[in-house]
């Protein structure tokens, strides 16, 4: 397992390299560039500011300066000048070795604040929003999967899959409002806006403290987000039971007298859930970077916000750090998921 581990690890960097080369040729393709303006800039201004931000090189040399300060680690004995809760996770402290990995650089839309500065700040609340929306989407899903398919073609089955249904048909940008008017507007029992903090954070996203103050503020727009993805894991749920439970070694386990209890949940739901693993991983990662409806909707002060106005202002490298954020998080996501078939099926090894 340690060693399929660091394989995985090691494909992480070929990715990446894969994922930044193909962003930076497209990013490029698009016409227009990030100092475009209804009001035409002075064409000295202009030549000043691609000099300063190194865009009046070459693409190629552009390429491999960026692959220069951001995927390549930089190895120093000279502790470096920001601390470690004053950046966004890129220095590594290992005995007298300083390690700075991903320094994203600046951003063209702000002068003030680099794309380290902004995930820092915004990408812990979308983590947030995207923990608990999948968090919604397994407590709903999963449930509903297995009584749908327990109880195959009754009222039960019907109202598991209409619910369903309903998930995938509804997009957030319906259902968000119209929760927004039932239980913020008119029946105020939740905020309608806004995003509760309680710092300092675990491991980046996880507030220390949980409380009501908190929590009041992820209902909605948790259950708004992960409602089209509890129906998804649902009708996977109920087909992948559906198919395990007239398996020969469930009918085996029936024939000896076991609990039908024991039997679902030993035997057939284990195997059942492994395509519903599967999607976990693709799905959290695009719980979190994916939230810009939701977090306009309720005024979620998340990081999806600045990845959509960094494609409308051209801004290259608010758009390169947040597609290779989201590949470092698919491509662990999805190692997670591999790890799980292990103890969800024992005939999987990884020697």
């Amino acid at each position: 397992m340690g060693h399929y581990i660091a394989r995985r690890i090691i494909y992480l960097f070929v990715v990446l390299l894969v994922v930044s080369a193909i962003t930076f040729i497209l990013m490029h393709a698009v016409p227009g560039g990030p100092f475009d303006q209804e009001k035409r800039v002075p064409p000295e201004v202009l030549a000043n500011l691609e000099r300063h931000y190194h865009l009046d090189e070459p693409l190629s040399k552009q390429y491999i300066r960026y692959l220069n300060d951001v995927l390549l680690p930089h190895i120093s004995t000279t502790p470096p000048s920001i601390s470690l809760d004053e950046d966004f996770l890129i220095k590594i402290h290992i005995g007298k070795i300083w390690v700075q990995w991903m320094n994203f650089g600046p951003t063209y839309s702000s002068r003030s604040r680099t794309v380290n500065d902004i995930f820092r700040q915004q990408l812990p609340v979308s983590m947030q929003l995207g923990t608990f929306a999948l968090l919604v989407a397994i407590i709903i899903g999963i449930p509903l999967g297995i009584m749908a398919a327990l109880k195959q073609n009754t009222l039960l089955d019907y109202f598991g899959m209409s619910l369903a249904i309903f998930g995938v048909s509804v997009p957030v940008i319906v259902l968000g409002p119209l929760m927004v008017w039932i239980f913020g507007v008119e029946l105020k029992v939740l905020p309608p806006s806004g995003w509760g903090s309680t710092p300092p954070y675990l491991l980046g996203f996880l507030p220390t403290t949980y409380g009501w103050e908190f929590f009041k503020y992820t209902i909605l727009p948790s259950i708004a987000l992960g409602l089209g993805s509890s129906a998804v894991i649902a009708r996977l749920t109920r087909a992948t039971l559906l198919q395990v439970v007239r398996e020969d070694y469930i009918r085996t386990a029936r024939a000896k007298g076991l609990q039908e209890r024991l039997v679902i949940s030993r035997h057939a739901l284990k195997n059942s859930l492994i395509p519903v693993v599967t999607i976990l991983g693709p799905m959290f990662a695009a719980l979190i970077t994916g939230t810009f409806v939701t977090e306009q909707i309720f005024g979620i002060p998340g990081l999806g916000r600045y990845f959509v106005t960094s494609i409308t202002n051209r801004d290259y490298p608010v758009i390169m750090g947040t597609i290779l954020l989201y590949a470092v998080f698919l491509v662990i996501a999805n190692l997670v998921v591999d790890i799980l078939y292990a103890y969800l099926d024992p005939r999987i090894r990884y020697d």
